[in-house]
């Protein structure tokens, strides 16, 4: 199975490490539009392995660094700056915002290709959603982490936390061992340790919403 990630605003500056090399970056056929947003500054900044470079609350919780690495292997990064990593690739440190309209005709064959053909756990936010959106057959095993607090009989939707539990939910599911072939067993699966809901697709082409339920 695939786990889609958004990048994170908070990221670690390594104070050494070797110099930015694009040809070493998982997903070679982006290689030209890296180059084409590729700065001075970041020819010459030290790299470290995406896993550690993104520090945000989703990035805490998920705890890539811990996974094996076969495991960390199922997760790609959505970068504004690189369009998709992996956990263990070595990039700089950057600040920029995504243009997807742009990445997402580079984004669509590689992402499609990497999904394989197991379920795909999209914990991204809306911006980085817009960067790549399954469809066809891949939006049917597609299912997107949404999470709402409920309190007194209502509910509302959380932003950080959110983010913390997209995180916790995707460290379940990498550390289960499991691979499920679909939503329903992927959402079966995520049943056993977080209180969600799955819905269908409100229209064709589009991927499946579950919702984990906190309180």
């Amino acid at each position: 199975m695939l786990f889609l990630l958004p990048p994170s605003e908070g990221k670690a500056q390594p104070a050494k490490g070797r110099p930015l090399d694009l040809s070493c970056l998982s997903f070679p056929s982006l290689t030209a539009e890296r180059e084409r947003l590729l700065t001075p500054v970041l020819r010459e900044t030290p790299t470290g392995l995406a896993r550690d470079i993104y520090t945000g609350v989703l990035y805490q919780a998920l705890d890539l660094p811990s996974l094996p690495a076969a495991v960390q292997r199922r997760f790609v990064i959505i970068s504004a700056q690189y369009g998709a990593v992996r956990p263990g690739d070595r990039i700089a440190t950057y600040r920029r915002e995504i243009d997807a309209k742009r990445w997402r005709p580079l984004l669509e064959p590689e992402l499609a290709k990497a999904a394989g053909r197991g379920a795909i756990l999209d914990c991204r936010s809306a911006t980085y959603v817009a960067a790549w959106r399954p469809s066809g057959a891949l939006a049917e095993r597609t299912a997107h982490v949404a999470v709402v607090r409920e309190a007194a009989g209502k509910r509302t939707v959380v932003s950080h936390d959110a983010k913390k539990t997209r995180g916790q939910v995707a460290r379940y599911v990498a550390e289960s061992g499991e691979q499920p072939a679909t939503v329903e067993a992927l959402a079966a699966l995520i049943r056993q340790r977080f209180p969600c809901e799955l819905e269908s697709p409100e229209r064709a082409d589009a991927p499946w919403r579950l919702t984990i339920v906190t309180t």
